[in-house]
């Protein structure tokens, strides 16, 4: 956990500021009111816009009655209005729940109880259902929220309390902001990570870890204020955070959102409004590839495309760059532990595209071996640890989690096997969790197992990561039936998950059926043998 002493020398070195975003943004409001903030799909906003939208949100946030440090679940699509609502929370004192939009209700109701959230703030229709059944649907899952409010994008503010399993308006005024603004580095926000268990962790965050990041970010690749930023990545998370909400502000550039990620769409948008720094996982960055519009627009606007969240094979990024004459950078790293290292527009092709770049300044590092051990200095692969001005403060409320995120020496723990070189360049030799990343998610291959195995006709289960040149991985469950089960095929299987509420990325998308699990000699599933008989499996599988 980061201790104050550690804080403090956080901000004298520079890594660290005493200016919370918002107060920068209203300096971004005051100095160009006209200048443009976000361009959405619906709407551009200008910085006076922001400031002012996230200012009277957050004095309608504060007439609820909330407390100061109280938790707020945003659940809400990619677009400036949930920058907005992340501002006003900020000024409102209030801890944003960042709610992933793609979550199902089991997830949603877990956020909300683990967290303790006072408040889901939505709008009016999620997908095909209306507020009331979103909020109904999860309050019967346990969760418990017993207010609820809905936003619309034309500033609508409108405050539901549940009594007798309905819901009904409040009516609120505005609240007092003076005084309520969060520090930078009080807990600002808490987000999910599917880490290698079933439900989602939440990690701790502060803003001023990615103030950090965004000054190791403009720094590599050279930002500057006449940059055009797009960002494509989920808001919540890491990624989503440093390209779409801090970079804009602390740079005052504009940055073009879409609320869903399509490969055509996002291409033309970059061209038309000139893009010049365009984030996205690499599971996008690939199908854009594919994309027929790649060679149908101008894109000589764009000098830097940031990718990661998965390994990046050197051929596609070849491609990339000879067919669009950007640069392709990335940051190693996780939700958890910010930035690793980095690929800079200093370093050679060679480097950007066979490590993961250089140690960042500012992370201290050590390497581990499966004891534990420090074997920092041996030139072995281990698993690497670090901490840092980028580090978050550990997982909300879950002791035993945080136990498992620490090395006993107080480093936080990365989920792969690293080498270091004397440069301080990093390599991933492989992966130490049993995770599968599908398209820069983090899959827990338990959690699937764990869901897949409530199924009644399914007796064994195993999870494994299927190779796929798109999305990097997708999710196959190995599964032997039940001796009362006639069949389960891949359409009844995600039928009953849907109805269990498991969000739609934790869905297999293989499914192989076996009439005996194979054994190691200590009686458990023999996973590794599974995995190397995968190719021949995958020819047996259901439709």
């Amino acid at each position: 956990m980061i201790s104050p002493e550690e804080a403090r020398r956080y901000r004298l070195s520079g890594w660290w500021s005493d200016e919370p975003l918002g107060v920068t943004i209203s300096r971004r409001a005051n100095e160009s009111p006209h200048g443009v903030a976000y361009v959405g799909e619906k709407a551009t906003v200008t910085w006076a816009d922001y400031d002012q939208n996230a200012d009277a949100l957050a004095a309608r946030l504060v007439g609820t009655g909330i407390a100061r440090g109280s938790r707020v679940a945003v659940f809400l699509p990619d677009g400036p209005l949930v920058h907005t609502v992340y501002v006003a929370c900020e000024r409102a004192g209030v801890v944003i729940v960042g709610v992933p939009e793609r979550a199902g209700d089991r997830e949603l109701a877990h956020l909300l109880e683990r967290t303790g959230a006072a408040l889901l703030v939505c709008l009016d229709r999620h997908r095909e259902r209306s507020s009331f059944e979103l909020v109904s649907a999860v309050r019967g899952l346990g969760a418990p929220v017993s207010r609820h409010v809905v936003l619309d994008e034309d500033g609508g503010f409108t405050l539901y309390e549940w009594t007798d399993g309905t819901s009904a308006p409040v009516d609120t005024g505005a609240g007092e902001l003076e005084g309520r603004q969060l520090k930078p580095d009080e807990l600002w926000l808490l987000n999910s990570t599917s880490g290698t268990t079933g439900l989602p962790k939440c990690v701790e965050q502060v803003e001023d870890r990615w103030l950090y990041f965004v000054r190791i970010a403009q720094e590599a690749a050279q930002l500057t204020a006449n940059d055009v930023m797009m960002s494509v990545v989920p808001s919540p998370f890491g990624f989503g955070l440093w390209t779409a909400h801090f970079t804009p502000a602390m740079l005052g550039i504009p940055c073009v959102l879409r609320e869903r990620f399509d490969a055509e769409a996002t291409i033309r948008a970059a061209a038309h409004h000139k893009v010049t720094v365009l984030a996205c996982v690499t599971t996008q960055f690939v199908m854009m590839l594919a994309s027929p519009a790649l060679d149908e627009v101008d894109l000589s606007s764009l000098r830097v495309l940031y990718t990661g969240g998965e390994r990046v094979s050197p051929e596609k990024a070849r491609e990339w760059e000879s067919r669009t004459g950007s640069t392709i950078l990335q940051f190693y790293g996780s939700n958890e532990i910010g930035p690793f290292s980095c690929t800079s527009l200093s370093d050679s092709e060679e480097l950007r595209l066979t490590t993961v770049g250089r140690v960042v300044p500012g992370l201290e590092y050590r390497i581990y071996d499966d004891q534990g051990r420090d074997i920092t200095a041996s030139g072995v692969a281990g698993q690497p640890g670090g901490r840092g001005p980028g580090a978050c403060n550990g997982y909300w409320n879950d002791d035993a989690a945080n136990a498992e995120l620490y090395s006993v020496d107080g480093f936080l723990l990365m989920p792969d096997l690293v080498t270091i070189d004397a440069e301080g360049y990093v390599r991933i030799e492989g992966r130490k969790s049993d995770i599968i990343i599908r398209g820069g998610k983090n899959i827990s291959a338990a959690g699937v197992e764990a869901d897949v195995g409530a199924h009644p006709a399914v007796d064994m289960v195993v999870a494994l990561p299927v190779p796929d040149p798109v999305f990097g991985e997708r999710v196959c469950v190995v599964v032997s039936l039940r001796a009362s089960a006639k069949s389960l095929d891949l359409t009844e299987l995600v039928k009953f998950l849907t109805q269990r509420g498991v969000s739609k990325e934790n869905f297999p998308e293989h499914l192989v059926l076996v009439d005996d699990m194979p054994q190691s000699i200590g009686g458990k599933i023999a996973k590794n043998e599974l995995k190397a008989r995968l190719p021949e499996l995958l020819g047996r599988q259901t439709a």
